[in-house]
């Protein structure tokens, strides 16, 4: 995944189950905005790849693919440095969609981010 904005981001999968996902964040150059803080949209990416991994782990791989179908958040505090992490837990497991809600927050557990994602549950086309 190194050649992903996971891996472009430092982005690291840290726990999967049906009932959460955890994944780290550094908050470094990469993710900065112009002025040294962490970016907005990269603790959206951050969020996004949550949802979007929790509910690729609750579909039938073989047949199904994930996609981000709407995100929102809420950037609740600002961060310079260290490392974040985002914590997903779904709202709503359907069939063709799933909604997820997402907590990112420093390391002294202060709340950074609060975003909500809705993923598509998409047949893929048989080869």
């Amino acid at each position: 995944m190194q050649e992903t904005m996971m891996g472009a981001l430092g982005i690291e999968i840290t726990d999967i189950t049906p009932d959460r996902v955890v994944g780290t964040m550094p908050v470094h150059n990469a993710t900065h905005q112009p002025f040294g803080m962490l970016h907005g949209g990269a603790s959206v990416a951050l969020a996004e790849t949550l949802a979007s991994m929790g509910t690729w782990n609750l579909i039938d791989q073989e047949t199904e693919a994930a996609f981000g179908l709407e995100i929102n958040a809420n950037h609740v505090r600002s961060k310079q440095d260290g490392i974040v992490t985002g914590v997903a837990t779904p709202l709503h497991k359907g069939r063709t969609t799933m909604i997820w809600e997402i907590k990112i927050t420093d390391e002294e557990d202060k709340l950074i981010c609060v975003s909500r994602c809705t993923v598509a549950v998409v047949k893929q086309r048989q080869k």
